[in-house]
């Protein structure tokens, strides 16, 4: 029996984790409960132009019962008795202006208050010539009705680290003046029922610019108007045998020009001119404009959207539906992209195949999907990963070029309920281009070499001898994958006994560790003339004894140019 090793290459991709933080904000309790509040830092000290959050903590007593602790941060009143020195907002940020001490004083009604003190040094952060980051406090915020208004600070970051409020050195813009307006001070008023982007933009000195953007929300009110609607596709083709197709209804705003997708909006209607020819469903929570085929015939799918003020709009497409059989659940498959070209050998490409059903969802992603094989027209010169087991995180669609030339890439994907079969192509290649004579020669392994065979090597590896039962060696694959090598009598690791011949591809240049696994009561006869012997590591032995009769013990084989 022969067990054939295969060489897989992995592609890896970072995935990048979004953290949000939320602020929560908690009910609090009757001012006249605190007794006394303290102001964390108690003292604190700035350049001229950076900026601190200070906090307010109430402590609140309860007789005999032990006191209780309560932020009161955004309760207090803040104050500074030296503006000219330090500025606090009403939510504790505090701003160094110029150089001297300030007194911070947090207070509540009935002469309950507490200070901290601050320092201002005479340094300063230049507002307009370090800036490398900016952000917005708060990342969003929200009104409840029109001509209510929120303050938007800026705040800026040097190379340092420093920071400093620069909400009045940068050009603050709406993305929706319909929805939002905001002045040069950073102050957001709400215009109309809706969400805007709000942006804020600095220029430094040498032209660099920072920005930042957060999101203002008007709750209530009239909200934009829609003044044009597109339905996407405008045509579509289907079988009466109930095959589905989606259509999707795109507004714009006159004002705007921002475009949004209403499909699912219970402000719009879709209808059909004949509904026992096609029908769409409408007024769903989801799932809407789906149309489906019922008989044969051609119907008109209208799209009408009602604005607040009683305007409307709206949009048609046609569906053509006829007599034919009822289409396969993969009507399509692609491979995108159609071609990917590499300059040096083993080098490696990615191609994804994607599916395009009748029935939700309408494309799919199915390169590593266990229905999907992938084969290349020239395996040994340019091996494609396949993905028998359908895990999500493999590699299939993977092309490593182990030559020059190229090869035709297929990816053959089979409907595991009707057995039809769709196949799509693309190519890949390492093209030979020939050196210019006067440049240096191109480095060794590079497609412009023309190498004339497969830059892999094969090791074989067999033994039998006097021990037909027990013998058994080992390897990884090229990139690690553990006993790819499995030979002899004694491996039993997958139910199935090893053969006495095993087979594995490794590119020219690689180091194969092989281990022969401890074997309790056999005795070891030791490696063959080309197979140094080594640690688990690969390191040689410096002998004389150079193994052990139970083992584990391990050789390694350099794979040259004269193994392939």
């Amino acid at each position: 029996m022969v067990a054939r090793g295969r060489v897989l290459n992995r592609f890896r991709i970072g995935g990048v984790l979004i953290a949000g933080l939320g602020l929560l904000a908690a009910g609090c309790g009757s001012n006249t409960d605190v007794s006394t509040i303290q102001i964390t830092p108690a003292t604190q000290s700035l350049a001229a132009g950076q900026t601190a959050q200070f906090s307010a903590t109430g402590i609140i007593h309860h007789g005999k019962h032990p006191s209780s602790t309560q932020d009161v941060t955004t309760m207090v009143t803040w104050a500074s008795n030296a503006p000219a020195i330090a500025t606090i907002s009403s939510t504790g940020v505090a701003t160094a202006v110029s150089a001297g001490t300030a007194t911070l004083t947090a207070s509540l009604p009935g002469s309950i208050s507490a200070s901290a003190t601050m320092t201002v040094t005479g340094g300063s952060v230049s507002p307009n010539n370090d800036i490398v980051s900016l952000s917005l406090i708060p990342g969003s915020q929200s009104v409840a009705l029109p001509n209510e208004s929120s303050q938007f600070i800026a705040i800026g970051s040097n190379a340092a680290g420093s920071t400093v409020n620069v909400t009045g050195q940068v050009a603050w813009s709406s993305s929706s003046t319909s929805v939002a307006t905001i002045n040069s001070a950073g102050l957001a008023t709400g215009v109309g029922k809706g969400t805007a982007t709000i942006t804020a933009i600095l220029t430094n000195s040498d032209k660099t610019v920072a920005s930042a953007t957060s999101t203002f929300t008007v709750l209530s009110g009239a909200s934009e108007p829609i003044t044009a609607l597109t339905i996407t596709p405008g045509t579509q083709s289907l079988s009466a045998s109930g095959q589905t197709g989606q259509f999707i209804a795109i507004g714009t705003s006159g004002s705007t020009g921002l475009s949004e997708d209403l499909t699912n909006s219970p402000q719009l209607k879709w209808t059909s001119s004949i509904p026992t020819v096609a029908s769409v469903s409408s007024g769903q929570a989801s799932g809407n404009g789906v149309v489906t085929g019922v008989s044969v015939g051609t119907a008109t799918i209208s799209a009408v959207w009602t604005n607040p003020d009683n305007t409307v709009v709206s949009a048609t497409a046609s569906v053509s539906v006829a007599l034919t059989a009822p289409p396969n659940p993969l009507l399509s498959l692609t491979i995108i992209p159609e071609k990917i070209s590499v300059g040096d050998l083993q080098d490696t490409g990615q191609f994804l195949a994607i599916g395009t059903f009748s029935s939700p969802p309408y494309v799919r992603d199915v390169t590593n999907s266990p229905n999907t094989i992938w084969i290349s027209s020239f395996p040994d010169y340019f091996p494609v990963n396949t993905n028998s087991g359908g895990t999500s995180s493999a590699s299939a669609g993977i092309v490593t070029a182990y030559a020059s030339g190229s090869t035709t890439i297929i990816a053959e994907y089979t409907d595991p309920a009707t057995q039809t079969i769709q196949t799509a192509t693309a190519t890949f290649s390492c093209p030979l281009q020939l050196p210019d004579p006067t440049t240096h020669p191109p480095t060794p392994g590079s497609c412009w070499t023309g190498q004339t065979g497969p830059l892999k090597a094969t090791l074989t590896v067999y033994g039998e001898g006097l021990n037909t039962t027990n013998w058994e060696v080992t390897a990884p694959s090229a990139t690690g994958t553990p006993d790819v090598i499995h030979c002899g009598p004694g491996w039993a690791a997958d139910g199935n006994a090893g053969g006495s011949v095993c087979v594995g591809i490794y590119p020219i240049g690689q180091t194969v560790l092989l281990t022969a696994p401890a074997r309790a009561g056999v005795g070891f006869g030791g490696w063959t003339y080309n197979c140094t012997p080594s640690d688990d590591k690969g390191n040689p032995l410096p002998g004389p004894i150079f193994w052990t009769a139970a083992g584990p013990n391990y050789c390694t084989i350099p794979l040259g140019a004269t193994n392939a």
